[in-house]
């Protein structure tokens, strides 16, 4: 099923709250998967070492080699994904640098099926339907277009797409948002 990003910001907001309600692991999959751009698989792989500096202190950039590319990502951690990693780590006591950052109840790591109930569940208590996994990574791309006042070839870059054109399809520039700019317009 294809699924849509999340265009409103309120409801990007409202998703946080759903989620922080429930737990900080849930709210930080979320904030970490809209702000970061990695495919669930990816995502669900970091450890809490890959987070955390020698230190103990959350690092400014992770880097990964993700699993669909085989390419290596290295990225900023923003404050928002910072703020969230402290609250999260800071109610998990005895933690290793080993454990996955998104631990299951089971105490291993949360699988997709679990992020995609739990995504589907919160988008359902705010009234979001078509919302799944994937909805991060495309919400990313699409606040990031809008943010840039349409600079495809940065969002392109940072999805890692061949074409603007599978880029477009992508963060759900249709023909509904295109005749949408055209009604704002009013010059």
């Amino acid at each position: 099923m294809e699924v849509d990003p999340i265009r409103d910001l309120r409801k990007i907001a409202e998703m946080k709250e759903v989620l922080k309600s429930v737990n900080g692991r849930d709210e930080l999959l979320f904030v970490m998967g809209i702000n970061t751009a990695l495919r669930i698989s990816d995502l669900l792989s970091i450890r809490i070492g890959d987070v955390l500096d020698g230190e103990g202190k959350i690092s400014e950039t992770i880097s990964m080699k993700e699993r669909k590319t085989g390419k290596t990502k290295r990225f900023p951690l923003n404050a928002t994904v910072k703020e969230a990693i402290s609250e999260h780590l800071a109610k998990r006591l005895g933690f290793t640098l080993s454990e996955p950052l998104f631990l299951s109840r089971k105490g291993g790591a949360l699988s997709r099926s679990q992020a995609w109930r739990i995504l589907k569940t919160a988008g359902k208590t705010i009234g979001i339907g078509n919302i799944g996994t994937h909805s991060l990574r495309k919400t990313f791309g699409y606040q990031v277009y809008k943010k840039t006042a349409g600079d495809l070839g940065l969002v392109q870059k940072l999805m890692n797409h061949s074409t603007s054109k599978v880029t477009l399809r992508y963060i759900g520039i249709d023909r509904e948002v295109i005749d949408q700019a055209y009604l704002e317009l009013n010059l």
